[in-house]
């Protein structure tokens, strides 16, 4: 029997639920709705085409009405709005933007309305040049505004995904941009420890970026806005991009009586099928199972939308199919930094009252000989007994998205951080090195797992006391005269073995050096000279005071006030 099947939104879950279901059936009528004038668009490009990376606009284009009917035979019709589902009559009614309104029948019906952009309910939010970045008409709006306009600054409202690509894009083109952020730090996946190193880079780079901060009112003054925030001065800007966040566009199931879950996200089962046997759901609009705490949760990302469109398609034409859940695996190109996480952070791991380790390497990007070579930090969190790998977080240059690829497969396939060492990746000098980064970050959780390193954590060195434990340094005489732990005492781990003996055998040692892998062998050498309490600082002094060490007051970029 012919089926025919609706599809609601024709980005990156409908149009591949479109694509799948047209390859397993070839007789199947197939109709793609989208209210805009685009489908099948590079939504994750739309940042780099307004600082003109991408410099062609037909190239955020994936498809068009056309070739989608042409090679695949499916009806889309843009301009057409959704705007009811009547579940009884299995019709939906559909609103064109010239007025027209009609039914149209369905057999199945798959919702891929996707997520909107928060607008704070602020003072000033929707005035001229106060945009929101969704799709190919917003991406116009603001390259369109910045070349008649000319504007030398803005202020982008939060530090997410969106927001960090936009202030780099909007940088690229010389404005001036600050970064206003209403958590302690950017990037919500990354734990702070983290992200202190991308806040440093943002700043290297001569962006303002003000932390702990609301925007609680925008003032249009000639032109000039003024940014009022929740503490301090108002910053001053030629304009203004919104990146608070997405929620997901789910009225138009939530008025049709299905389920709806957390965050008003549609409820499905592991086969994208909806609270109605006959209505299927896929992308951002979606709720989804965390794979390692197995609580419900919101993650829009494309990659995900684009498996649960094929999965949908599977199950509409008769093949068994299901979704396995999200491990939220993302990546950012923070200025010409490399973000990148998979997993659990910290905060997720402890809502979920799950038992962890963690642990810190700063490992090149190639083999350290070889031309080139750049660092990564890679934070590894792991069961505190299982050794099961639970989250990875990357930052660094090259290098960064293989490696997260690496671990994220490790964690789909349930493997601990002892299967990491095992791992077998390519090596050339140009390209890894013999112990790759992920190998050594499985080495180092080994070692704290099997107990071969105690360790000790920089949240944990505000309650050394030096009188009742010896803090020592086993960095070089230079390093621990350009800045130490207070109450450290210096021995150079070259030296420890002779000097051993100036250390107090019955009390704690914390040990620390620059990045840690020091510290570690001065550990093993005080353990295996009657040492019982010996703890390695994880991360070593170089995350200690890229944490703890307070970002700089900006100074402003010149313009302080309206009309000046």
């Amino acid at each position: 029997m012919k089926k025919k099947v609706l599809i609601v939104g024709g980005v990156a879950g409908g149009a591949t639920a479109a694509a799948r279901l047209r390859r397993l059936d070839e007789h199947a009528e197939i109709i793609i709705f989208e209210r805009g004038d685009y489908i099948s668009f590079a939504n994750c490009g739309l940042p780099y085409f307004i600082g003109d990376v991408i410099t062609d606009k037909e190239k955020l284009t994936l498809q068009s009405p056309e070739s989608f009917k042409s090679r695949l035979n499916v009806d889309v019709r843009i301009r057409s709005e959704v705007t009811k589902i009547n579940r009884g009559k299995k019709t939906v009614e559909v609103k064109e933007t010239n007025g027209k309104v009609y039914e149209e029948s369905y057999d199945y019906l798959i919702l891929s309305p996707g997520a909107e952009p928060l607008v704070p309910p602020i003072e000033g939010a929707k005035t001229e040049a106060v945009f929101t970045l969704r799709n190919i008409p917003d991406t116009y709006r603001i390259k369109n505004y910045v070349m008649q306009n000319n504007p030398k600054s803005a202020v982008v409202v939060g530090a997410g995904y969106i927001g960090i690509e936009m202030a780099e894009n909007l940088h690229l083109l010389g404005l001036d941009v600050s970064i206003v952020e209403l958590s302690d730090h950017v990037i919500q996946p990354l734990d702070f420890d983290m992200a202190a190193e991308v806040h440093k880079h943002i700043q290297s780079k001569g962006a303002a970026l003000y932390l702990n901060r609301g925007v609680t009112g925008l003032n249009s003054h000639n032109g000039t806005y003024e940014v009022k925030l929740s503490e301090g001065k108002s910053i001053y800007a030629d304009m203004v991009i919104l990146a608070v966040g997405v929620r997901p566009e789910s009225k138009i199931a939530k008025d049709a009586g299905l389920e709806l879950g957390v965050r008003d996200c549609i409820v499905t089962d592991n086969h994208m099928r909806t609270s109605d046997p006959f209505i299927y759901a896929v992308g951002d609009a979606v709720e989804v199972v965390d794979v390692i705490t197995g609580n419900k949760v919101f993650v829009p990302l494309a990659s995900p939308a684009n498996r649960q469109g094929r999965i949908a398609a599977d199950n509409i034409a008769g093949r068994n199919s299901t979704y396995g859940g999200t491990l939220g695996t993302a990546i950012l190109k923070a200025f010409d930094m490399t973000v990148a996480t998979t997993g659990c952070n910290e905060k997720g791991l402890k809502a979920a009252g799950i038992d962890y380790e963690k642990s810190f390497t700063f490992s090149a990007s190639h083999a350290s000989y070889y031309p080139g070579a750049t660092y990564m930090t890679i934070k590894l969190l792991f069961g505190k007994n299982s050794g099961k790998v639970l989250g990875a977080q990357i930052i660094g240059y090259k290098g960064v998205d293989k490696r997260i690829d690496v671990i994220a497969t490790a964690i789909k396939a349930g493997m601990t951080v002892s299967d990491l060492t095992n791992l077998e990746l390519s090596y050339a000098p140009p390209f890894g090195s013999a112990k790759d980064p992920v190998n050594m970050a499985g080495y180092v959780a080994s070692n704290i797992i099997n107990g071969d390193m105690k360790i000790f954590h920089w949240h944990d060195v505000k309650n050394l006391n030096p009188e009742k434990v010896t803090i020592l340094d086993v960095r070089t005489g230079i390093e621990f005269s350009n800045g130490s732990i207070t109450g450290a005492v210096n021995i150079p781990v070259d030296n420890l073995r002779e000097r051993i003996s100036e250390l107090d055998s019955k009390k704690p040692v914390y040990v620390f050096c620059q990045i840690g892998l020091r510290g570690y062998l001065a550990s093993r050498i005080l353990m295996r000279n009657g040492f019982d309490n010996v703890y390695n600082l994880s991360g070593g002094y170089r995350l200690l005071k890229t944490v703890t060490t307070p970002l700089k007051p900006f100074q402003g970029f010149g313009k302080k006030t309206p009309g000046t």
